[in-house]
């Protein structure tokens, strides 16, 4: 299995070091706050740092993928427009082509994420503090 560890040092899309996502809700496939890149243990690739909006949560329900709802089960808090949380790459793809992709946090967001969408995309939706 491929856990990061302390020797394991991941890169944003910028190429430094990746910047935690969220610690309340605490993110990541890890549940660290971080959005890792672990292929073997997260097929989903739970990679890119996104800000919740309200269009984004009722894309993902439309699309059968409830996030507003909590699912303590899986230490899932439910989530809210404002939030930040790692979420699937595919998702987030499928989300630009329904015009419903959330804002993304570079700094946060797994370089890994490079191999399926290009950097100019991803700067589209960057996630401007000053909104």
């Amino acid at each position: 299995m491929d856990l990061p560890d302390e020797t394991t040092e991941e890169a944003n899309v910028h190429g430094e070091p990746l910047e935690p996502c969220s610690a309340d809700p605490e993110t990541g496939v890890l549940r660290d706050g971080d959005c890792h890149s672990l292929p073997e243990r997260d097929p989903g690739r739970h990679e890119v740092c996104a800000v919740m909006t309200e269009r984004f949560l009722e894309y993902s329900a439309v699309m059968g993928n409830e996030l507003r709802e909590p699912r303590p089960e899986f230490g899932f808090p439910g989530l809210e427009p404002g939030d930040r949380w790692c979420v699937c790459l595919p998702r987030w793809i499928e989300a630009v082509e329904g015009r419903a992709a959330p804002p993304v946090v570079l700094e946060a967001t797994n370089e890994a994420v490079l191999d399926e969408v290009d950097l100019e995309t991803l700067e589209e939706y960057a996630h401007d503090p000053e909104d």
